[in-house]
């Protein structure tokens, strides 16, 4: 397959190929349950500055690096970091997540959003991903990461986080026209966001979509899905053998509709089984995932059968070892430590022959 067996194990299993144990990363591995993370906050409170200062993000995507060796290591960033690019002013409050002053209600604001430039709005991104890819070098794979048009947009209209998504569905349901043409204009930019992350040194590239899962199917097959097509076929029009990998929280009602995005690689969450969600995807769709998070507050024991479990039923190959979604902030350091030793193990215990 013209495949170098140096390559590292994450890019290795997005390929398809049969491995010895699945390649392992944690959602959230650079974060709040991390004593150093949090000396780090004492001193820059700001996330935006965390995420924006070039050392300060390498240091704190790098923690986890130096810490456990995952065969991932992601940029420090958020999904809402581009949009001031698009003329979004947002700021990120810490604990409630990100603030947009001045939400995306009419169609005057949505044509007055202008093109991403990320060379110009974004250059600190270049910095961080050189360094990281530096660091790493074929010891792990550097991931980049972006947010869906759907959840960008819903962050837009909304103004903030939200619980029951109503001013965005109303938008969708009585004038679904100006919802549109923002997940249209947020569908180009995001394309030209993940194709500047790999030009910078991303070697895979996971799109959240983190707010699609409180959609009905019929309603995702209008506004998460085709934003979602339209990103990942833009992006492999220029650059086809960059992994693309695609997440949506509580996705075990719309988990075939995701293999139709053109992501490489689809995130499971906990409420599905993975030995279903191989079924329901087909053995062809590669997948990631899917601890339960809370998992990790459980006992070694605990934790090392579930890991077992997960991976019997994913089986030896297109299988990236993975929590459904980010790591908890409360959680044990050493329960971290143990997650990724007992994973990094597992060719030695036999699991996958």
């Amino acid at each position: 397959m013209g495949i170098s067996a140096t390559d590292p194990y994450l890019l290795r299993a997005t390929r398809g190929e049969v491995l010895d144990r699945p390649p392992v990363w944690m959602m959230r591995q650079a974060g709040r349950y991390m004593k150093a993370y949090r000396d780090l906050r004492e001193k820059y409170p700001s996330f935006r500055d965390r995420s924006e200062i070039p050392e300060v993000a390498i240091e704190i995507s790098l923690q986890p690096w130096k810490t456990f060796q995952p065969d991932g290591v992601i940029l420090f960033s958020d999904i809402v970091t581009p949009l001031p690019g698009l003329g979004i002013e947002m700021d990120i409050a810490e604990g409630k997540g990100p603030i947009i002053d001045s939400p995306i209600r009419t169609n005057q604001q949505v044509d007055d959003l202008h093109a991403l430039e990320p060379e110009e709005s974004l250059p600190f991104i270049k910095t961080i991903l050189q360094a990281l890819r530096q660091e790493v070098g074929n010891k792990s794979t550097v991931l980049g990461f972006v947010g869906a048009p759907w959840t960008l947009a819903a962050y837009a209209v909304e103004g903030k986080g939200s619980k029951t998504y109503s001013v965005i569905k109303s938008m969708a349901f009585s004038d679904p026209k100006i919802l549109h043409q923002l997940l249209e204009k947020l569908a180009k930019a995001i394309a030209t966001y993940v194709r500047y992350q790999i030009d910078c040194g991303a070697q895979v590239v996971q799109m959240f979509d983190s707010w699609a899962g409180q959609l009905s199917p019929q309603d995702y097959d209008t506004f998460a899905l085709p934003y979602q097509q339209q990103v990942f076929q833009q992006v492999k029009e220029t650059h086809p053998d960059t992994p693309l990998i695609l997440l949506v929280s509580g996705s075990a009602g719309v988990l075939e509709r995701m293999a139709k995005s053109g992501a490489d690689v689809v995130t499971v969450d906990w409420t599905v089984d993975m030995a279903e969600a191989r079924e329901r995807l087909g053995k062809h769709v590669k997948v990631q995932g899917n601890l339960d998070p809370g998992v990790l507050f459980g006992s070694q024991e605990f934790i090392r059968n579930r890991i077992l479990d997960t991976v019997r039923k994913a089986g030896n190959k297109g299988h990236i070892l993975n929590l459904g979604h980010g790591v908890l902030p409360e959680t044990p350091e050493e329960n971290v430590a143990f997650f990724f030793e007992t994973a990094k193990q597992l060719s030695s215990l036999g699991v996958r022959s």
